[in-house]
Formats: structure tokens, C-alpha cells, sequence
């Protein structure tokens, strides 16, 4: 198993609108406007999951194998991480 992945609360201020979360950065002022599956990935970071499981929870609420998903999945995460917003712990 790999490192739980868990947002980073002290970095950022996060806002639900309707289908979008808005995240911005406190460190650098950044706004992330998450929908879609963008919105589905952050919100399965719950301090629980590691990638793996994340992208088994998306493949099984999106009817896909976890091969096709997992490399755009871990891009994903990958920015994040760069952007301050989440933590592997």
C-alpha cells in the first residue's frame, strides 16, 4: 500500500458551487476550479485512501479497469502535490 493521500487543510480555503469545487491556494493565491472527475479525485482524498484505492473507487463509479485510468489519475495527483494542495502521509 502507498502513502494515504489527504488534503492539505493549512494550504487552502475550498468552496462547493453547485458541480464545482474552488480551490485556492493560501501560499500562492492560486484558484483550482475542480469539476467533473477533477471534482470526483478531490473528493475521494479523504486522508483514508491511498492511489490505488482511488482510482479502483473511480473505476468502479465510472464502469472502467483501473489500468485505463490510472496513469491520468496519478497526473492528476501529481499536480496537486506540486500545488501545495495535498499531502502523501
Amino acid at each position: 500500500m502507498t502513502a494515504v493521500l489527504a488534503k492539505a487543510a493549512d494550504n487552502l480555503s475550498e468552496t462547493a458551487i453547485d458541480e464545482e469545487i474552488v480551490v485556492m491556494s493560501l501560499a500562492s493565491g492560486n484558484f483550482y476550479s475542480l469539476t467533473g472527475t477533477g471534482r470526483a479525485i478531490w473528493l475521494l482524498i479523504d486522508g483514508n485512501r491511498d492511489l490505488e484505492a482511488i482510482v479502483a473507487a473511480l473505476a468502479a463509479d465510472y464502469g472502467v479497469a483501473a489500468a485505463e485510468i490510472a496513469g491520468e489519475v496519478e497526473a492528476f495527483v501529481s499536480d496537486l502535490t506540486a500545488a501545495g494542495l495535498i499531502r502523501h502521509g
